[in-house]
């Protein structure tokens, strides 16, 4: 059952952005600030809405949702250094997603938002509720996109960090031996079958991937850390986005039960949301859905 769990989420975890929005679009320039863990872009006026992306992807995963954001809000697009082709700087030693919350934590407050909205996808999902478990009112609101709590409890409710942790480890040290191709060339050699899950990133249409010592960190990161303690910290409302389909053969036809399960811990019940015909990234394979939950969200 390990075996599965770890083959299913390393997966989903490297769907990561088509090549296509890789393109740098012109934007305004954010007021100054300085970080070696993250780099974030900002454009547009009004509320303020800080996405951050997942493991591999930068902040270009929401460009397409920002350019219809960005006449209404100001959009603040994050990316973790060491994904995608950028410096990593301090994300060379050390953890990922904490110090990345803390320096999200620090740009809302050096920057002056006022109780920004945060949208996380996958490990920027964790990384949302990090930041909204910290800084309490200071949030307006949060949206994790097909993004959990505990990521391997949406493959059997009842495993802990300490059954996936070998197999964690297994994944971490294959990355940094042989960069983002390990979890598909060399699965055979990992005697992982990734089925389903490998049938997916096999399908993907271009990696941004990244620097392998931190693509390894935050795959360790995102398969052992368990945030559901830290739930009840949370006062903002939360919206779960993930995709669904109709087919009753699909793992992800069974998600939503195990997806409140996993968010029981909150204060308030979420609101939850699927975008069918959707798999992992929902924003670039659902845009228009996607799109028109991310505004309910924010209306």
């Amino acid at each position: 059952m390990m075996s599965r769990l770890f083959a299913a989420f390393a997966a989903c975890l490297f769907l990561v952005v088509p090549v296509a929005v890789q393109a740098q679009p012109q934007t305004a320039p954010a007021p100054a600030f300085a970080s070696d863990r993250i780099i974030v872009e900002t454009r547009g006026s009004g509320p303020d809405v800080v996405f951050i992306p997942g493991l591999g992807s930068t902040g270009a995963a929401w460009r397409s949702t920002a350019d219809r954001l960005d006449d209404r809000y100001r959009v603040h697009l994050v990316t973790l250094r060491g994904f995608g082709g950028t410096d990593i700087q301090g994300n060379a030693t050390g953890g990922l997603a904490g110090p990345a919350a803390a320096e999200i934590e620090r740009y809302i407050r050096q920057q002056g938002l006022v109780r920004p909205a945060l949208i996380g996808h996958s490990l920027g999902g964790q990384i949302a509720l990090r930041v909204a478990a910290d800084m309490g009112d200071g949030v307006s609101r949060v949206m994790v996109v097909d993004s959990s709590p505990f990521f391997p409890s949406l493959v059997d409710s009842r495993a802990t960090s300490a059954q996936v942790e070998p197999l964690a480890r297994l994944g971490y040290q294959a990355l940094l031996l042989f960069g983002d191709q390990a979890l598909k060339s060399q699965a055979a050699t990992l005697g992982v079958d990734m089925g389903l899950a490998g049938d997916m990133v096999f399908q993907g249409l271009g990696l941004q991937g990244g620097d392998r010592r931190v693509l390894a960190q935050g795959l360790y990161e995102a398969l052992t850390v368990d945030l559901r303690p830290r739930l009840s910290q949370i006062t903002a409302p939360v919206t779960v986005v993930y995709g669904w389909t109709r087919d009753p053969e699909n793992p992800r036809n069974r998600l939503e039960g195990l997806y409140r399960y996993g968010f029981q811990g909150l204060r308030q019940p979420p609101r939850f949301e699927r975008i069918e015909g959707a798999g992992h990234q929902v924003m670039i394979e659902q845009p228009g859905p996607f799109l028109s939950a991310v505004r309910r969200f924010l209306s």
